[in-house]
């Protein structure tokens, strides 16, 4: 789908069926059938099974097998759907939402909304250049210690290259011992790091003899010059503000999921390609 064509109405226009979705499928995943069997190039849907027969009937395509969709009980136009709507969105779209939009049960809604982050998990990326790392703590409970060490809490730990891409992981703690593998890593030789006063930050960037300027949060500055962590930071506060205010509450086993998912819509902001083709481009590769 075009970029300009992108509305509720015309995706329903474009894909009004489960039949359209399955020829969509059929489409992406075989653009060059052959039966196994005879050779034969042309297939035909088959009137009442989701797959697709050589005009011989010696064998079947199954455009479902081995994706998000296989096994699955819902329609494929529902799901499609649910595509659409979490590419749309800025702050992620809850469970309950899904539940309301798609007319299925919350169980399902939620499965469907965890099975389509799975399309959205980006590798690891190299970064090099001007690099602001940081950490934050997520969840846990808001009464008292605030921060790393406050209770229950989890830490996601990021890297961000400046007008780049960025790596984002959960992490035990921001020992220096526990960060040291992700610069390692992800950091090519000849980065300038930017960080808080965190110890661990100075530790590893002697370490590894990078270049490192820090900002010194204690007190109160937060810009020097051209170094800061501002653009991290500013992640951090969209994936709270969705967490918060979108999925309300999340548990930690789960959180990764999330933090992923908003790695990659960062990681993608300027594809020239709509986030809904990309996560359909990614469906054949991904195991259900």
């Amino acid at each position: 789908m075009k970029s300009a064509r992108l509305t509720i109405l015309n995706f329903h226009k474009t894909f009004p069926d489960n039949d359209t979705c399955l020829r969509f499928l059929f489409d992406a995943r075989f653009p060059k059938p052959k039966c196994t069997k005879c050779g034969e190039t042309r297939f035909y849907k088959h009137p009442t099974r989701a797959c697709f027969s050589c005009y011989n009937g010696c064998s079947h395509l199954w455009p479902k097998e081995g994706t998000i969709f296989d096994h699955s009980s819902t329609d494929l136009v529902k799901w499609f759907f649910a595509i659409f709507l979490m590419s749309q969105s800025r702050n992620g779209v809850a469970a309950k939402e899904l539940e309301r939009a798609l007319g299925v049960t919350y169980k399902c809604a939620f499965r469907i909304g965890h099975q389509v982050r799975k399309l959205m998990k980006d590798n690891t990326f190299s970064l090099f250049g001007d690099i602001e790392a940081d950490e934050t703590a997520v969840g846990g409970k808001r009464k008292g210690k605030r921060g790393r060490g406050a209770e229950g809490k989890t830490i996601v730990f990021g890297q961000l290259q400046r007008k780049g891409m960025m790596n984002a992981a959960i992490v035990p703690n921001v020992k220096a011992a526990t960060l040291l593998p992700h610069f390692q890593n992800n950091i090519a030789k000849g980065s300038k790091l930017m960080t808080d006063e965190l110890r661990s930050y100075k530790k590893i960037a002697r370490l590894l003899d990078m270049q490192h300027d820090t900002v010194e949060h204690g007190a109160k500055q937060y810009v020097k010059g051209s170094t800061h962590t501002n653009t991290i930071e500013g992640f951090w506060s969209q994936l709270k503000r969705s967490l918060d205010g979108t999925h309300h509450v999340i548990s930690p086993k789960m959180l990764h999921a999330y933090v992923s998912e908003f790695q990659w819509r960062y990681n993608h902001r300027k594809s020239v390609t709509h986030l809904f083709d990309l996560l359909l481009s990614r469906v054949s590769s991904l195991q259900g």
